[in-house]
């Protein structure tokens, strides 16, 4: 007969020997025991070997259960408040797009003489009034001081900052320009105390504007996010992408004949018109302060000139 040796639980402190045939076994005083090891059958052996298998899988299944319930359902997620609007200074372009958001970026394009400057002076002249200090960053040097005053712009709330003189024939100057452009706006927007960041790069080239990586757009936004700063970019085309919370279109119009006037200076030709009044159209584009997606929406309002009084 062969034996072996057989441990029990350390309680009993007493190893068991058993006989391969009866299975009943003896302690070493020669007394029978209980069965210890019964004889597993064919289908408990088939059990026992499935067993590791489902072992495995509910734990696979407790792991995922416990993996989905640290996931917040999206019912239970917190509404991103909405940024604070504020005034556009134009009454039908607050209408349209509810203001100007703060600790966001918008962007206003358009081609020459769609109004682009129109736009800017008026948020400029709007967010002085209310005590705010603004910045500009005049990437080709291109606003007009006295255009600035006549369009109510407290001055001594704001900073203007001149880049380099544009030169279309000098590449070197225009990268330049470029360069300090996007130095001076990391400046102002990583200093912050400013109601109102302008870009105007309404004069620079599209290809220029392109070369502004979207991981610049990023920074940018993300030094205004949850800051009271409205940070506003004045361009031909959109090259901010998905960075831009607003963006809004402005198209040219043909002027009728009433917005223009004969010049009365002798010293231009005598068939030489004034412009006294441009009529804008602006587009909302997209808009990212609601829920639901924007529907394209158009406006349509006039702005006079200095000189029509």
């Amino acid at each position: 007969m062969s034996s072996a040796v057989f441990s029990t639980s350390a309680a009993q402190g007493r190893p068991f020997i058993f006989d391969g045939q009866d299975l009943v076994g003896q302690d070493f005083d020669g007394q029978d025991v209980a069965e210890v090891c019964p004889q597993p059958t064919g289908a408990e052996l088939f059990s026992e070997a499935r067993r590791p298998q489902r072992s495995v899988s509910v734990a696979r299944a407790a792991f995922s259960d416990a993996r989905l319930a640290a996931v917040t359902p999206a019912s239970r997620l917190e509404v991103r408040p909405a940024p604070e609007m504020v005034s556009s200074g134009i009454a039908v372009m607050d209408a349209l797009t509810g203001g100007l958001p703060r600790g966001c970026l918008t962007e206003i394009c358009g081609p020459a003489s769609s109004g682009r400057t129109t736009v800017l002076l008026a948020a400029l002249a709007a967010a002085t009034q209310r005590g705010e200090f603004c910045a500009v960053v005049d990437a080709s040097d291109a606003l007009d001081p006295q255009s600035i005053a006549a369009a109510g712009i407290e001055l001594d709330r704001l900073l203007w900052v001149r880049c380099e003189e544009r030169c279309e024939e000098n590449l070197r100057a225009a990268d330049r320009a470029l360069e300090q452009f996007l130095r001076a706006t990391d400046l102002l927007l990583d200093g912050g105390g400013f109601g109102m960041v302008a870009l105007d790069m309404g004069e620079l080239p599209p290809q220029k504007a392109r070369r502004i990586p979207l991981t610049t757009w990023f920074r940018f936004r993300r030094a205004v996010e949850h800051t009271p700063t409205v940070l506003l970019a004045i361009e031909r085309q959109s090259i901010a992408g998905s960075c831009s919370s607003l963006l809004i279109k402005l198209k040219s119009m043909k002027l009728p004949s009433e917005n223009l006037a004969r010049c009365a200076n002798p010293e231009f030709p005598s068939h030489a018109q004034l412009m006294m009044k441009l009529e804008i159209t602006a587009e909302l584009v997209r808009s990212r302060m609601e829920r639901k997606p924007v529907r394209s929406a158009e406006i349509t309002f006039a702005s006079k000139t200095a000189w029509a009084g």
